[in-house]
């Protein structure tokens, strides 16, 4: 086979970076994709002759059997070079990432390190053979707590620069958690994981749509089983039912890049210095009182509901929550919530 161009003229080829000269070798890979690309081009030679002989020749069985092999040889042809494409461009996307991102945390920054790159965090946790390694139960259960607690202090801090005040945020009665952004520190945890050591742009684009899917399904959720609503977008434009708007939708997104990025794996690194028979006692401990916590914020949401109706308690349990969890302390906790003709 004949070889023109740049190929023929040599293996090694030389590009400008940054105003010096790198000089790279081709792989194999490269070399293959090179030859493919001259026979597309002696393919297309050979067909300008069918092109030819399909106008002079009539009734040609031979032709016709020829014409139809090279059609089907060029369907499987381009189905094979597509698949390939995207093949390679992934392995492309993950080699730059996965590079930049190491380089990136070796670089030495005296405030504020860099975050630790997801590769290493993964070999790190294939070495020790770690209790949360990967992505099991306790890695999401330590991933669900920490996003609780984060995702509420760094709302009260935007509540304090936007309006000059601190306001809870708060999603449970105990403590300053709220179960909406360990959710979401689970959901966007499970389904960027895949795609922690490729580009950002993925990342970005995955957030985007499952943090508004999510805040879509806890709102419309909430309503329909407490009749109240926490946030409501109407008045923000190209909204969806109030629920979830485009521009929180970018801030999702964002969050989606930030959070596999630069917050995951700095956690994973925390978690990494945990023993693992103190961390799965640990993990065990905070997913009881989780579970205990969850409850008694449900009994005192459906049960400020039922006074907000004007309903008097009608057992002992029902006394219990309006003694521990009257009108004041829910709307201190729950600042943002709204009931019925509230919402109006």
């Amino acid at each position: 086979m004949k070889i023109k161009g740049t190929f023929k003229r040599g293996i090694l080829k030389e590009k400008e970076k940054a105003g010096e000269t790198a000089v790279f070798s081709p792989t194999r890979l490269e070399l293959t994709s090179n030859l493919i690309l001259e026979e597309t081009k002696s393919t297309k030679q050979r067909l300008d002759d069918y092109y030819i002989r399909l106008v002079d020749e009539e009734d040609s069985r031979e032709l016709e059997d020829q014409v139809e092999n090279e059609i089907h040889s060029l369907k499987q042809t381009s189905s094979n070079l597509i698949r390939a494409y995207q093949h390679t461009a992934g392995m492309e996307d993950e080699l730059s990432a996965r590079f930049r991102d190491l380089k990136k945390s070796r670089r030495k920054k005296k405030l504020i390190p860099a975050a630790p790159a997801n590769a290493s965090i993964d070999r790190a946790e294939q070495k020790l053979q770690h209790f949360a390694k990967g992505i099991n139960p306790y890695k999401l259960l330590l991933v669900c707590f920490t996003g609780s607690f984060v995702g509420v202090v760094i709302e009260m801090i935007w509540c304090v620069i936007r309006w000059g005040h601190l306001e809870s945020r708060a999603g449970l009665v105990y403590g300053p958690f709220n179960l909406l952004y360990g959710a979401g520190a689970i959901l966007l945890t499970l389904t960027l994981y895949q795609y922690r050591n490729r580009g950002a742009w993925i990342s970005f684009l995955v957030g985007m749509v499952v943090g508004s899917a999510l805040e879509y399904v806890c709102s419309w959720g909430q309503e329909l089983i407490l009749g109240s609503r926490s946030w409501d977008y109407s008045d923000m434009p190209f909204n969806l039912n109030g629920r979830i708007c485009l521009l929180y939708g970018v801030f999702w997104g964002f969050l989606g890049v930030f959070w596999i990025k630069n917050i995951y794996p700095r956690m994973g690194s925390l978690i990494l210095k945990i023993p693992n028979k103190a961390g799965k006692i640990f993990t065990w401990i905070m997913t009881a009182f989780f579970a205990v916590n969850i409850v008694v914020t449900g009994l005192s949401l459906y049960r400020w509901a039922e006074r907000f109706d004007g309903k008097e308690p009608s057992n002992g349990l029902e006394v219990l929550l309006d003694n521990r969890f009257p009108d004041e302390r829910m709307e201190l906790i729950f600042a943002n919530m709204e009931f019925g003709s509230k919402q109006e």
